[in-house]
């Protein structure tokens, strides 16, 4: 067997060591480590996790992506809140994550991992039946435009990036935005509910950040007038930038949001290769694929806050500080798929599947992170997500289309 096949039954492995009566836990219940915070359903990962395994079409897997999103939806409140995660042994949901701060990105990812379960399943009575709970959180996600701008506002650590200083307009939430919105467009049609309210936002969130995300010009320059009008400059920086403030903007490339933006069909072609173009001339892929943010903030640089000493996780080339996480590596090589770079999505792919297998005590860890120079594994072991990235990229890899139609097909 070679690695790349190797990997995928690897990856199936680890997802059945993830499987509770409620869902995909974060990472494996097996582990006899002290800290069992991971071995709860958080909306944010499980969402992922089931969106991802559905083209397997194993109906045990199937069944418990089904069991995670319900568990996500039948613990939101009458506000429309929905968890940060849900104990896997009690049922008990938590709403907020590290600090007590917000989670912001968990009911975006919710809401399309619901459309894609009906997409790929055609099971249409299934999201119908959590059409109300996902407009209610749609709902509240549209109340963080606190100046009808178009775009959310986000406090800052308030997504997957939890102890990171993003704040405002931050691109990756304004990626998943325009795609909830997209995928509500289609829920609001199989309810036989109007849906040209949400197809005018989505169509106005795409707008707005391939104008005012996409740098032009030669100079580093951000021209401030109402709703943000002027565009970044970035001379020869070809890539949506990771933010923009009322005060300025950070020119950094988060990875991952430039990522989600050509998967969801929100970047062209064009603008995709230069994007693909400048992470490779950078290096963004090596050792292995991918850094999630380019570059990394230092030591007494502007960004830098000294919360990234807790756990010394966000030291530079670290966890979200330019580190390489497995789930974000496959969705680059899915991105090179999409692009029709095949002979570099395999050697990406293959890259992956040697990540995958490196192990802080064992092989075939699938661990939660690694360094973003030297390679070398952090972080929690046998991570759902990092199995069910795998597995998509090497599906679409064979040539199995089912998750990309999934993904293409509600975009425009």
């Amino acid at each position: 067997m070679n690695l790349i096949d190797e990997a995928f039954e690897k990856a199936k492995e680890t997802l059945r060591m993830n499987i509770t009566p409620r869902g995909f836990s974060a990472a494996s219940r097996c582990d006899d480590e002290p800290d069992t915070h991971y071995k709860n359903i958080w909306t944010r990962d499980a969402a992922i996790t089931s969106m991802w395994i559905l083209p397997l079409q194993d109906d045990e897997l199937t069944e418990v992506a089904k069991k995670s999103i319900q568990t996500i939806f039948d613990a939101q409140t009458r506000d429309g809140h929905l968890p940060n995660l849900v104990h896997a042994e009690t049922g008990e949901p938590e709403y907020q994550g590290i600090g007590n701060i917000a989670c912001i990105d968990g009911p975006m990812w919710a809401t399309i991992a619901l459309t894609r379960y009906a997409h790929v399943t055609g099971d249409r009575e299934f999201a119908l039946d959590y059409f109300d709970y996902v407009h209610k959180s749609m709902k509240w996600l549209r109340s963080l435009d606190s100046n009808n701008c178009g775009l959310l506002e986000i406090p800052e650590a308030s997504d997957w990036t939890d102890l990171f200083p993003r704040s405002f307009n931050v691109l990756y939430d304004e990626v998943l935005w325009y795609r909830a919105n997209v995928d509500f467009v289609e829920l609001r049609k199989w309810a036989e509910r109007s849906p040209e309210r949400y197809e005018e936002r989505a169509n106005r969130i795409r707008g707005i950040i391939n104008e005012r995300f996409w740098p032009s010009g030669a100079t580093a320059h951000q021209t401030m007038e109402t709703h943000w009008s002027g565009r970044v400059r970035l001379g020869r920086g070809r890539y949506l930038i990771a933010q923009i403030t009322p005060f300025g903007f950070d020119w950094r490339c988060d990875v991952y949001g430039n990522l989600l933006a050509y998967m969801f069909s929100l970047l062209s072609d064009r603008r995709a290769t230069a994007v693909w173009r400048f992470l490779r001339q950078v290096g963004a892929d090596k050792p292995h694929p991918i850094q999630v943010l380019y570059p990394a903030i230092r030591p007494n640089e502007a960004r830098w806050r000294d919360y990234f000493l807790i756990n010394l996780l966000n030291l530079p080339h670290h966890y979200h500080n330019g580190g390489i996480w497995p789930y974000v590596g496959g969705l680059w090589v899915r991105f090179l798929l999409k692009l029709d770079e095949r002979t570099n999505a395999e050697e990406a792919l293959k890259s992956l599947a040697r990540l995958n297998r490196q192990g802080i005590y064992h092989d075939w860890e699938f661990n939660e992170w690694a360094h973003g120079e030297t390679g070398e594994v952090m972080g929690r072991a046998h991570q759902s997500w990092s199995a069910a990235s795998y597995i998509a990229a090497y599906l679409q890899f064979q040539g199995d289309t089912t998750l990309q139609e999934a993904q293409t097909s509600l975009a425009d």
